[in-house]
């Protein structure tokens, strides 16, 4: 099993899940993040005074899925994240050891589905 963070820009979001839903990713987990990259963060005007964001907002994509699942997923998010323009975000892939369904007790790829 893989687990799979893209941090993605907030306004791809409802893109990303939709892409996922198509291919048939229903569990995923989303937190609000802010990041700093190549984008560099940006200024603000607020009541006169000019601000230095320096974190950008971002949201964070996190699922697991089969190793058998894990190219198409990769490809979903890959072309529903991309506009093509700095700060579309990164994917990390990690190695998931098990995974245990509270409610059940089930456990690995059936406490997926």
């Amino acid at each position: 099993m893989k687990m799979i963070r893209a941090i993605i820009k907030p306004f791809k979001l409802d893109d990303v899940k939709d892409a996922l839903l198509e291919i048939g990713v229903t569990g995923m987990t989303i937190t609000e993040v802010r990041g700093h990259g190549r984008q560099k963060g940006h200024t603000e005007l607020y009541r006169g005074a000019e601000y230095n964001v320096d974190f950008v907002p971002k949201t964070e994509v996190c699922v697991v899925v089969s190793v058998d699942e894990l190219d198409a997923t990769l490809n979903a998010i890959k072309e529903a994240a991309s506009s093509g323009k700095i700060g579309d975000g990164k994917i990390f892939v990690s190695n998931v050891e098990r995974v245990i369904r509270i409610r059940t007790g089930e456990e690995d790829a059936d406490a997926l589905s």
